[in-house]
């Protein structure tokens, strides 16, 4: 994804996309909103809640205990203390980390829940929140421990420890102790007031973080898979016409329309090929826009699931400072994110098993329209111990495998926990795991296959089979820059770096495409 350092968002001034979620977490910057009205507004909440404390009013996590310990009423002189002791029982997490793009990616999706103004946070809590991401510093954050209701807390408490100080950050490309980095950047740890250890745990940042930038990636798989169909095509000869704007006109769902629409971009020639003799190619060609589409149409659906959960207030309790009301409820549950999580991860994987399938068509001999075996490029007797992509067609087939096994929904594992507090829990960090997991997996089945469509293109201009004219300009242009950094396969040799690198590429989003 493309650096993002010179964009500037704005949090708390009205509602937050997708893209300024994913912006923050490729290096641009944040401010607060200034006007005002927004600053009294936060005054507003803060000083309801001082109030409540000097007339010893029951608060949920401010006066009692937490979760099931809510009967728990602490004493008056402890409450101070109570938000440390929060952070630091939830120390817990294991896994591995989250990376710096990612951890930036939560620094933004708890601002901007914080930043709506109504879970009584201070002006100090939200600035050390911009400080961190305008000073590059990213919490160290485990992937696992949260269940996704109370919202993503033990992840969650390494944000808030990082604010306070304590704890590892991310910076400058190096796992360091916070008050150390703290004191390079002239950072001055906050202390958590009474509510703000609750409202940065409790809540769906992590889980949200993880959705936005799933769903650019899967926006972008969409597009190159696309792309690759229209080059498989090509390369074994298929059949244009599977894509006729008025075939699509009767069953008119949008995205897989707009997948159709871009086939046929991609496919407009001044001289098309030669087709094959069959009247109908294989399904994974014909009803590639099918397979594509229900991703391409289930994007805008997901978009409004994602980004109202990235605009919510999703703490609890929440604070009414306008109307001096303190009302408790279950913002923090994940459920949304959760279905879009599991939904996202099973059309994704479709993605790969459709790519999956022809590759198998385009490396073998019976079904590629006179292709050789398993792509080689090697001639005369050296075709005979040479193999091509014979092993990345059996590795596109183990990542797809793989990617399938994954799409499980997370969503219904729901387990009771915390003294059966928590009995009816969302998943949803889980979910939002396992969908960038399959994820990677797809975007490694879609950096070989793209080499092996761009490989069975130039075998077809070898054989004379293919000429300039019989491509479009979107498709030459697509061969010539993957063959400006992939070196034909005359030989056998290793690929895994060039694998390794156009799995770069694709997470990059390099090439700009419809």
């Amino acid at each position: 994804m493309q650096n993002n350092q010179e964009q500037t968002v704005l949090f708390g001034a009205g509602r937050l996309t997708i893209e300024d979620v994913v912006a923050i977490a490729n290096g641009a910057s944040a401010e607060i909103n200034s006007s005002p009205e927004y600053q009294a507004k936060i005054d507003r909440g803060v000083a309801f809640l001082e109030r409540l404390l000097k007339e010893e009013g029951v608060i949920y996590g401010v006066t009692t205990g937490y979760g099931d310990s809510c009967t728990v009423a602490i004493p008056t002189n402890l409450v101070d203390e109570l938000p440390l002791h929060l952070t630091r029982f939830h120390g817990c997490g294991l896994g591995e980390n989250l990376d710096h793009q990612q951890s930036r990616a939560v620094l933004a999706t708890r601002l901007c829940s914080l930043a709506q103004g109504v879970s009584g946070v201070s002006h100090d809590l939200l600035n050390q929140i911009i400080a961190l991401i305008n000073h590059d510093i990213s919490p160290r954050i485990p992937q696992e421990g949260s269940v996704g209701a109370s919202g993503d807390l033990t992840p969650l408490s390494y944000l808030a420890a990082a604010l306070i100080g304590e704890r590892e950050v991310l910076y400058k490309g190096e796992l360091r102790p916070t008050l150390e980095v703290f004191a390079e950047c002239n950072i001055t740890p906050i202390k958590l007031k009474p509510k703000e250890g609750l409202a940065l745990m409790n809540g769906t940042a992590v889980m949200t973080a993880l959705a936005c930038l799933a769903y650019k990636r899967a926006e972008y798989l969409a597009q190159l898979s696309t792309r690759i169909t229209a080059m498989v095509s090509v390369a074994m000869k298929g059949n244009d016409f599977h894509f006729d704007e008025a075939l699509f006109a009767v069953k008119p769902h949008p995205g897989q329309q707009q997948i159709a629409g871009w086939l046929r971009a991609d496919l407009q020639a001044d001289q098309p090929p030669s087709n094959s003799d069959r009247l109908q190619d294989r399904y994974s060609l014909r009803c590639a826009p099918h397979v594509i589409g229900v991703l391409q149409d289930s994007l805008p659906w997901l978009r409004q699931l994602i980004e109202n959960e990235l605009n919510s207030a999703n703490d609890n309790p929440i604070i009414d400072g306008d109307n001096e009301r303190v009302l408790h409820g279950g913002h923090f549950y994940g459920g949304h994110i959760a279905m879009a999580m599991d939904t996202l991860k099973t059309a994704v994987a479709n993605i790969a098993d459709l790519l999956d399938r022809q590759m198998a068509q385009l490396m073998d001999y019976k079904f590629n329209n006179g292709l050789p075996f398993n792509l080689t490029g090697a001639q005369g007797e050296r075709m005979q111990i040479n193999h091509g992509f014979k092993a990345v067609q059996i590795g596109i087939s183990a990542w797809t495998a793989e990617a399938l096994k994954h799409t499980m929904p997370a969503s219904v594992f729901s387990r009771s926990t915390e003294c059966h507090n928590q009995d009816k829990v969302s998943m949803g960090t889980i979910a939002s795991r396992d969908c960038l997991r399959v994820l990677e997996l797809t975007e490694q089945v879609t950096a070989a296959s793209l080499l092996a469509a761009t490989q069975a293109i130039e075998l077809r201009r070898r054989q004379e089979e293919l000429d300039d004219r019989q491509m479009s300009f979107a498709l030459k242009t697509m061969n010539e820059m993957v063959l400006s950094e992939f070196r034909f396969v005359e030989e056998d040799r290793p690929l895994e770096p060039d694998l390794r690198h156009f799995v770069s590429r694709i997470q990059q989003q390099y090439w700009t495409l419809y």
